[in-house]
């Protein structure tokens, strides 16, 4: 077996934000066991002319790059190296004078598919170098074959094999800040906008954006439009002008065609609105471009990328003369390796297949999750419910839903997904005010389908939430809510304090047949800190909060040579420390699961005083807020200012609440929109069965789950109020092995 002692690295193609987070783990993780890293710089342009394009990186050259957009070692498309076999000769010579045996490639299918024949002709590149004497037969024996691991750097999320690809998070977060932007200036003026966003011949960041951002309308290429679509799109959006709708907003993704094989450009979707709407109304054109490839990446970006980089190299590792490529992508949220050249044949299934306009099977061979996305899209677009026939024979079912505990972004995003598909089946949905203290007061009101317009893009509750959980005689009041409002089956909406309440009404019906109704919860709350369910709605947008804010105290704190004490939020779970921990680089993170004592915070002490004294100019460590009642945030501080011999300034950073407020993240409005619609549908077919189960949705290796209210205190830490299953926890083992000083 031929050990990896030196590794290679490129990114090629397009840049995605993503990438340097993923080149920082590569660098950190080979280092750490022991091998040699080499940046390839301008991707195969830099293999190919080799020199200084070729340069060995050292643990401290990946330092402070988690925040920055595009790639450090440069990009670039080469079509020489894609068709000449004597450029691949150079290259590959190029790899062998640096004694490079394994090699990591950050792109898209392209990138990838040609570091296979890379590797795959490497034989026959070692044969011509030695025929040649361009190299020595014992360094040809010391490079007999060259190990390969893709990572997908790509915005478009068009790759198979991985369910989200480096940067595509990143540009969800662009795309959707810049049409929140646009629909505000098209409200003031009742405006309809037309927005283009990227995509090459995929169609996932149109039709998440659209959710995310409840457009109007949407077009992609796996179900392009067919004859009359501009009357059909017409007469859709003039009902939601006549309903009250004052902006407009249709995205298109680019490079489309319509089913007769034309191209669908924005301005002929302009022009066809321009004639379908009131003649008074104005259409404008928005082409977003590279801003949606630009900038600092998401958190979901950072820690994803440093995920999968961190298993390249085990993998490398690992991998023997005969194992083939492998593909390192995300599945069901957990980190898989996969052979590459199948994911490869498999993407290059779905563009077939939308090529020769095979769309239905394009779109099934996309998956059933962007399947149930579209439909699911379909319906909220609508500008009034359909009220299908099937349920105008029958009384409609009455639903109610409410938000509990503290306010989390998307909470208002569940909600009015929540309402308008219960509507669009042709059953009441009834809002609950201030959660369960309006359920004991009574406050009842049934919503519209236009009452919840705008929802979607709020963060808090509109609804109102409060922690209120009932006992004794609240019950009876919430007994007689049900009543007199002829409740069948009930929503919750938020987090612990939900779940409490939820349980207790579940655990009484003994006492209270009224409570004998379908019930679920739906996990919302920035802690994390719920069974059922791995992330929570809210969860991600509170770590995009942590991580702005982190970014702006390193800038400060990096020009003072200052040490900085971050708190963030979580309760007693330690999930928002850290994995904002992972995603800004902090040395040191403090988790009420794993203790402090006074021995770790003296040995932090001597490694930070160390490090400063190296010429290091920032210390960050991140405490989550109860990881210990002693050794509190204000404590540390003054410890480590005292301690510290005037060799650094310490300040502390309390963040509070505002990780709990600003607008949703795309990730948490369309997870939120995707689990109201699994409620609905719960509540409904236990209404048709005539059972009342009582449960709580969540999403576990990525499937939809639903758990029994009865299991509630036996899958939780009552004492501290989290999940007795953390799988978030196997992180801790990574962070600390890229987050330690350099060797």
């Amino acid at each position: 077996m031929q050990p990896i002692k030196r590794l290679g690295l490129l990114t090629s193609g397009g840049d995605s934000p993503g990438m340097n987070a993923a080149i920082r783990a590569v660098v950190r993780t080979a280092i750490h066991f022991g091998l040699e890293v080499y940046a390839i710089h301008e991707g195969y342009k830099g293999m190919i002319a080799g020199g200084s394009a070729i340069q060995k990186l050292a643990w401290n050259a990946v330092s402070g790059i988690l925040p920055k957009g595009g790639t450090i070692i440069g990009t670039a498309r080469s079509q020489d190296f894609q068709q000449s076999f004597a450029k691949r000769l150079m290259a590959a010579q190029n790899l062998i004078n640096h004694e490079i045996n394994g090699l990591v490639v950050i792109g898209g299918d392209g990138s990838l598919t040609g570091a296979n024949l890379l590797r795959t002709e490497w034989p026959s590149y070692l044969a011509q170098l030695v025929e040649q004497g361009a190299i020595s037969p014992e360094k040809a024996a010391a490079c007999a074959s060259l190990s390969l691991v893709g990572l997908v750097g790509s915005i478009d999320n068009d790759m198979e094999g991985t369910d989200i690809t480096i940067g595509a998070d990143t540009a969800l977060h662009r795309i959707t800040e810049a049409i929140d932007a646009i629909s505000s200036t098209a409200a003031s003026h009742q405006r309809t906008f037309v927005v283009e966003v990227m995509g090459r011949h995929c169609g996932y960041l149109a039709l998440m954006s659209a959710i995310a951002t409840a457009a109007d309308w949407v077009f992609i290429p796996e179900d392009p439009p067919g004859e009359n679509w501009e009357a059909e799109m017409g007469a859709v959006l003039r009902e939601g002008r006549d309903a009250g709708r004052r902006d407009t907003i249709v995205i298109l993704a680019e490079k489309m065609f319509d089913r007769q094989g034309q191209p669908l450009t924005v301005e002929r979707v302009c022009k066809a609105l321009a004639a379908q709407l009131d003649p008074e109304t104005e259409v404008r054109p928005t082409v977003l471009g590279y801003v949606q490839r630009g900038g600092s990446p998401s958190a979901f970006d950072r820690n994803m990328s440093t995920l999968v980089g961190h298993e390249a190299v085990k993998t490398l590792l690992a991998a023997t003369p005969e194992t083939e490529a492998q593909l390192i992508g995300m599945h069901n949220n957990e980190v898989v390796a996969l052979p590459l050249m199948a994911c490869v044949q498999q993407t290059a299934a779905v563009a077939s297949a939308l090529k020769q306009q095979a769309y239905a099977e394009g779109l099934a061979l996309r998956g059933s999750g962007f399947s149930q996305s579209y439909e699911l899209m379909k319906t909220l677009v609508r500008a009034e419910a359909s009220r299908p026939k099937a349920q105008t024979d029958s009384a409609p079912v009455r639903l109610a839903v409410l938000n509990a505990g503290s306010p989390a972004p998307g909470m208002n995003t569940a909600t009015r997904a929540a309402v308008r598909l219960a509507l669009d089946k042709g059953h009441l949905m009834l809002g609950i005010e201030d959660g369960f203290q309006g359920f004991v007061e009574g406050h009842v009101k049934e919503l519209g389908w236009m009452d919840v317009s705008g929802w979607a893009s709020l963060g808090g509750s509109e609804l109102g939430t409060r922690h209120k959980v009932p006992t004794g005689s609240d019950l009876y009041a919430i007994a007689r809510t049900i009543e007199t409002h002829k409740i069948q089956g009930l929503l919750v909406i938020g987090g612990w304090a939900a779940y409490e309440a939820a349980a207790t009404l579940f655990n009484k019906r003994a006492d209270f047949p009224l409570f004998k109704i379908p019930l679920i919860c739906l996990p919302a709350t920035i802690n994390n800190d719920l069974p059922g369910s791995e992330l929570s709605i809210g969860t991600d947008t509170a770590l995009n909060n942590i991580i702005q804010v982190i970014d702006k105290i390193k800038q400060s704190a990096i020009a003072t040579r200052r040490c900085f004490i971050v708190e963030v939020m979580g309760y007693y779970c330690g999930y928002l420390a850290l994995m904002s921990g992972l995603a800004t680089g902090a040395e040191r993170v403090y988790l009420h699961e794993e203790g402090i004592t006074l021995k770790s915070l003296q040995d932090d002490i001597l490694k930070l005083k160390h490090g400063l004294s190296q010429g290091k100019r920032l210390g960050l460590l991140i405490r989550n807020e109860k990881a210990n009642h002693i050794y509190t945030t204000s404590f540390m501080r003054a410890l480590f200012e005292e301690e510290s011999e005037d060799a650094f300034d310490v300040r502390q950073a309390i963040l509070g609440h505002l990780q709990e407020g600003g607008d949703p993240s795309p990730f948490d409005r369309i997870q939120a929109t995707l689990l109201a619609a699994h409620c609905v549908n719960f509540l409904l077919e236990e209404i048709r069965k005539g059972t009342a189960g009582g449960t709580f949705i969540g999403y576990q290796k990525g499937e939809i789950t639903f758990s029994d209210l009865k299991q509630f205190q036996e899958l939780v830490e009552l004492k501290y109020r989290r999940a007795k299953d953390q799988w978030w926890r196997k992180f801790s083992t990574i962070a600390q092995i890229l987050d330690q000083p350099a060797p």
